[in-house]
Formats: structure tokens, C-alpha cells, sequence
């Protein structure tokens, strides 16, 4: 197994060998799962077997999360630039693009050309949809590298969702205000993700374009000039629209509106749980202190860090967003959620249990120490949260004040 070898300040020689080396291939397979339900369907022809994408995700991998537990090792300072320069991880992330290509269109073609019931239908577009939502976590992790080739291929993969405005707006817009009231795409204490969808899909989509005809102002270009990062992306997505029409017909229209449409609930998702109500205190400039590690909601969980690209290590990515997805670190003390993101979309789409959970659990942050002042709350759930939980907090005006909203 490959090591790297770095000298520490005083001299001494500091050895590492990443064991998660050959691991970080589950990232890479992950997305080909879609084709095990098919091709159980072609040789026996139960259409149950579309029910097992989902009992595996939601049911089998949680446990396993937990079983496996954690890991909270991390690369020594003095080896990771060689660990970041090393070309392998890139191709790893590179040789993902193709694969959801792959599966938009074998999901498409499959459920557009054989004789499954409606329901069978709906489950193989929903599940190659939680795929596709997949796609804008290898386009998250390409888009954040300064060279040309990766961000293209980030631009290619997020023409699987049609989610084009993606990469600009979480570059410049969602790492720029993340963990604040202004930010669309962090969630505040008190909201749902089922609010929280509605206001951050459009709200991305509006500051995505708004960044991007920006830049292209600056240059005297006009906004539907080819060098237009979004309508690139977009034309990736016309075209795999046009093929699916071509070879299927009109049953690729209902496919792509399911497939979108779970792509963007489960990014919605991971972006509700990813910053729940944290806070980044606003400093006497008026400007917000800088990003730290625990204004993310952090998880070391191995195996859903395994087939995710070290997403869950999203503590870390925000604190240094060009760091690469297998030098990502752990620290202690951070916000840590309590199983990996799988289990934690379950919880996310029921509410009363995501507040019973998290609630409890952001408010006994000790940079939060019960304070809900320190905490980035939905307006509209201000009043009742203070009754819940800030009532011993606060002086009798203020809180008269809250109650009048």
C-alpha cells in the first residue's frame, strides 16, 4: 500500500499510508447500483426487486453506519501536500462522470422500453434520481479545483439533474454566506425541509444566476454567451432530454420530471442537514467572522463517507474549500451528527423526529450553551422555540417583543 513520507518541524520523519486508498473505489461503484435492480428484473421479472434500492439505502445502510462506527483518523500536515497532488484520487472522481451518464440514460431506456407496471415505473425513475442526486456530489467535489479539465467534467455531471447553476452559486454564493440568515442554502432552527425546499431551490437557482450574469457584465459579455457556465450545463442536459425523447418517447418525459425532481430533494436534503441551524456571529464591522469548522454539521461515519467522496467531512471542506475530498480532517469538538447522511435523510423527512434529534443536539453545542441568540432560527418558529427554549434566557420585554411576531 502506497505511503507518503513528510518531515515535521523538528526534523523528525512523519510516515503515512492512507488505508481508505483502494476504499475511496466505492465512491466510484456507487452509482452503478442502479443497474442491479434492472438486471435482477430482466432474469426474473419481479418488479419487487425495485423496492431493494431502497430497503439497502435507508434501512441496511444506517445500521452498517453504526455498526462500523467512525473513523477519526486524519493525515498528518506534514504529508498532505503530497496526499492532495497525488493524481489517482482525481481519477477516481473523473472515471464517476461517465457512470451517471450511464445510468440516466440505462434507467431511461429501461423504463421507457419494457413492460413494467406504473408503480415499478415510478420506483426506477425515483431511484435513478437519488443517482442523479449523487451526480452533484461528484460535480460538488470537481467543481471546487482550479483546473480547467475538472471543472468542465463538473459542468458535464451537473447536466445529469439539470442543476446547472449548481457549481456557481455554492462556490461564490453558498461558501460566501454559509451558516447566516442571507444564506438560501443553510437551514434555520425551526424549519422543515420541506420549507427549507422551498425557499432554497429557488432562492440557488436566483443567486446562481445572478452570480453568473454578474461575471459575465464585468466582461462585456451578454448573458447567453457560450462561455455561460450555466447554459453550458444546461445544453448537457437538453441533450440527454433529446436522446431519451429519440429513443424512448413521450415516457421520457415523466421519467425526467421524477428524476429531477428527487435529484433535487436529496441535494435539498443533504443541504438541510448540513448546517442546520448554526451561526456565524456578525463582528462589529458588520461583516460575518470567517467560516470555521463547527458552523458545519460534521460526520466521520466510514461508510457513507466511503461512497460520498468524504462529503460528511463537511466541517472540514468549509474551513478549506480546495482541499481535496481525501485530505479532508477531523476535530474535536465539532457538530456531529449521529449516524451518516442515509440515516439522516430519514430523519430529515420526518420532522417531528429531525426536531426531537437535532434540536436537543444544537442547543447543547458549547458555542451555543443553550443561548438561542447563537443560533440561526427560522423567523416564522422565533416565538415558539423561545418558549421551548429560551424563556430562561431572556429579559421579560424582549421576550414580550418575540411573542408580538
Amino acid at each position: 500500500m502506497k505511503g507518503y513520507t513528510g518531515t515535521s518541524t523538528n526534523g523528525e520523519a512523519v510516515h503515512y499510508v492512507d488505508h481508505k486508498r483502494w476504499w475511496w473505489w466505492l465512491s466510484v461503484l456507487y452509482p452503478l447500483q442502479a443497474l442491479v435492480p434492472m438486471s435482477m428484473h430482466a432474469a426474473g421479472g419481479s418488479e419487487l426487486w425495485f423496492l431493494a434500492p431502497f430497503v439497502f439505502n435507508f434501512g441496511l445502510m444506517p445500521i452498517l453506519d453504526h455498526l462500523v462506527g467512525e473513523d477519526r483518523n486524519n493525515p498528518p500536515e506534514e504529508v498532505l501536500m503530497q496526499l492532495e497532488t497525488d493524481r489517482y484520487y482525481r481519477w477516481l472522481t473523473w472515471l464517476t462522470v461517465p457512470l451517471h451518464f450511464l445510468v440516466i440514460v440505462g434507467c431511461g431506456v429501461y423504463a421507457g422500453t419494457s413492460e413494467l407496471s406504473w408503480w415499478a415505473f415510478i420506483l426506477l425513475a425515483v431511484h435513478a434520481g437519488m443517482i442523479g442526486g449523487l451526480a452533484v456530489n461528484t460535480a460538488h467535489e470537481l467543481g471546487h479545483r482550479n483546473s480547467r479539465v475538472e471543472n468542465l467534467l463538473s459542468r458535464l455531471t451537473l447536466g445529469v439533474p439539470a442543476y446547472g447553476h449548481f457549481t456557481v452559486e455554492h462556490n461564490r454564493g453558498h461558501h460566501v454566506w454559509v451558516s447566516t440568515p442571507d444564506d438560501t442554502a443553510s437551514a434555520r432552527m425551526g424549519e422543515s425541509i420541506y420549507r427549507f425546499g422551498l425557499r432554497e431551490i429557488p432562492g440557488a437557482l436566483r443567486r446562481g444566476w445572478e452570480i453568473e450574469l454578474g461575471r459575465l457584465a464585468k466582461r462585456d459579455l451578454p448573458r447567453w454567451h457560450y462561455s455561460n457556465a450555466i447554459l453550458q450545463s444546461y445544453l448537457v442536459s437538453a441533450g440527454v432530454a433529446l436522446l431519451l425523447l429519440t429513443w424512448v418517447g413521450l415516457l421520457a418525459i415523466p421519467y425526467l420530471l421524477i428524476h429531477h425532481f428527487v435529484a433535487y430533494l436529496f441535494l435539498t436534503t443533504a443541504n438541510y442537514i448540513e448546517h442546520y441551524g448554526l451561526l456565524r456571529n456578525k463582528q462589529e464591522n458588520g461583516r460575518y467572522e470567517r467560516c470555521q469548522p463547527h458552523h458545519s454539521w460534521n460526520s466521520n461515519h466510514v461508510l457513507s463517507n466511503l461512497v460520498l467522496f468524504h462529503l460528511e467531512r463537511h466541517s472540514d471542506h468549509h474551513a478549506n474549500p480546495l482541499r481535496r475530498y481525501q485530505s479532508l480532517r477531523h476535530y474535536d469538538g465539532l457538530p456531529s451528527l449521529p449516524n451518516g447522511y442515509l440515516g439522516m435523510l430519514v430523519f430529515a423527512w420526518i420532522p417531528p423526529l429531525w426536531f426531537r434529534v437535532m434540536d436537543a443536539r444544537l442547543m447543547a453545542l458549547p458555542h451555543v450553551a443553550g443561548n438561542l441568540d447563537k443560533v440561526n432560527i427560522d423567523p416564522r418558529a422565533r416565538p415558539s422555540l423561545f418558549l421551548k427554549w429560551g424563556r430562561d434566557k431572556m429579559t421579560e420585554p424582549a421576550f414580550t417583543h418575540l411573542t408580538d411576531l
